[in-house]
């Protein structure tokens, strides 16, 4: 079985550089595979909701839902909704990585912007390339 190789940065984006990817972004969604460990949940989500806003629980939940249903998402374990730091990583893909920055070190070292996160392990036969092939990807949504 072919080894994936890891995603290279080459530069994070700047504030300025940032605020302008984001202009018109409803939302980015990115998979990756899940640790080994989770059999029944094989793919790590995070969803970057274009907004800092704490938005209250139960429309987080409608959202969250919506999301499940939309993209064929099952089993949604490990659920983490909050606004956290992101930065993007600039590479050879088309568009920048989204980044979760959690570590203060990271924080302090990679420009971020915060955004509603939602982070948690699932499946779905809709993202084959990371359930089957272990390939992590993201895609952006326009307004």
């Amino acid at each position: 079985m072919p080894v994936a190789q890891s995603i290279a940065t080459e530069k994070y984006l700047d504030i300025i550089e940032i605020q302008s990817h984001l202009k018109d972004v409803e939302y980015i969604i990115m998979a990756a595979p899940a640790p080994d460990t989770f059999k029944d949940t094989p793919i790590h989500f995070t969803i970057f909701l274009n907004t800092s806003e704490n938005i209250p629980q139960e429309i987080q939940e409608e959202i969250f839902n919506k999301f499940l249903q939309n993209e064929g998402i099952v089993s949604p374990a490990e659920i983490m909704i909050h606004v956290m730091p992101v930065g993007f990583s600039k590479g050879a893909q088309d568009t920048p990585m989204p980044l979760l920055i959690v570590r203060q070190e990271d924080m302090n070292a990679i420009t971020n912007t915060p955004m509603l996160v939602m982070d948690f392990l699932a499946d779905s036969d809709n993202f084959e390339q990371t359930k089957k092939h272990s390939l992590t990807g993201w895609t952006y949504s326009y307004n």
